[in-house]
């Protein structure tokens, strides 16, 4: 996910399926968004910086969504890091690299949260203010700050600069992150009003988007702030998608009544950003 103007950030944020685009990024963001990441991934030559941080961005998102594939998103990553020139470049795969560590935290695969910490702040000085990519790493912080730092505070802010950043840039999917993780925090907080429009404006962007793979976990969040028979027929439907994409996000298993991984602690709900 790089910076302004950059065919992998472009990709990357959701915008693949509007009229016109490269029909490879249009292929890239279906299989991405029905759950297929290796596929995408394998749809792309990482011949240049671009394609090269694009391939690791999808490798990384897996990890997140099906707590698998950690070799692979470290060997595409190293190769993003090694192509990669400008400080926008470096900045962009720095941010990869956070995320992938905090990902790598959250799923106690090994505590990698210094890392997380580290290679955002290296990205922070890489990326210019105001820069699309600017946002995405706005949120990344937030999520550090939310799940490993535990500093909703520091957490809300971070959201909110993505969320501004999000829409002076028209990234969609973004956006529709911002939203539930503000929405999280609100609902946290008793904010329940909040909490439900915030939900609601997250899976109405997915659903527009058709990105399928965040859709379960939007209707399980807003079921949260629903009454009955609503929150029932949201749940269902989330329990729909879920097995429609064979058990992806993995994390999502527990609170749709399946079984998730023996011996497994699942992050909180929507920790993993989906």
């Amino acid at each position: 996910m790089l910076g302004e103007g950059n065919v992998a950030h472009t990709a990357m944020s959701g915008n693949g399926t509007t009229a016109g685009d490269d029909p490879l990024q249009t292929a890239v963001w279906r299989l991405r968004s029905r759950a297929c990441w290796a596929d995408a991934a394998a749809m792309i030559t990482p011949t240049t910086p671009a394609a090269a941080l694009q391939r690791a961005s999808l490798l990384v998102e897996r990890c997140l969504y099906t707590e698998a594939g950690w070799e692979e998103a470290e060997d595409a990553l190293r190769t993003a890091e090694a192509v990669a020139h400008t400080d926008d470049e470096r900045g962009a795969a720095a941010c990869e690299r956070g995320y992938l560590a905090y990902a790598a935290t959250l799923f106690q695969v090994r505590d990698r949260a210094d890392e997380a910490r580290a290679a955002l702040g290296r990205a922070a000085a890489l990326i210019a203010p105001g820069a699309a990519g600017r946002a995405l790493l706005d949120f990344r912080r937030g999520l550090i700050a939310e799940n490993l730092t535990r500093s909703p505070q520091a957490a809300r802010a971070a959201y909110r600069r993505a969320h501004a950043g999000a829409a002076a840039h028209a990234d969609p999917l973004l956006l529709s992150a911002t939203w539930r993780h503000l929405a999280g925090l609100a609902l946290r907080e008793g904010e329940l009003a909040e909490a439900r429009h915030g939900f609601a404006e997250s899976l109405r962007i997915r659903e527009e988007l058709g990105y399928l793979v965040g859709t379960a976990p939007a209707l399980v969040s807003l079921a949260e702030t629903e009454e009955e028979p609503e929150a029932s027929r949201l749940r269902e439907e989330a329990r729909r998608l879920f097995r429609l994409l064979g058990g992806v996000p993995t994390w999502l298993a527990g609170q749709l009544g399946h079984v998730s991984s023996p011996g497994r602690v699942p992050p909180a709900e929507g920790a993993a950003s989906a």
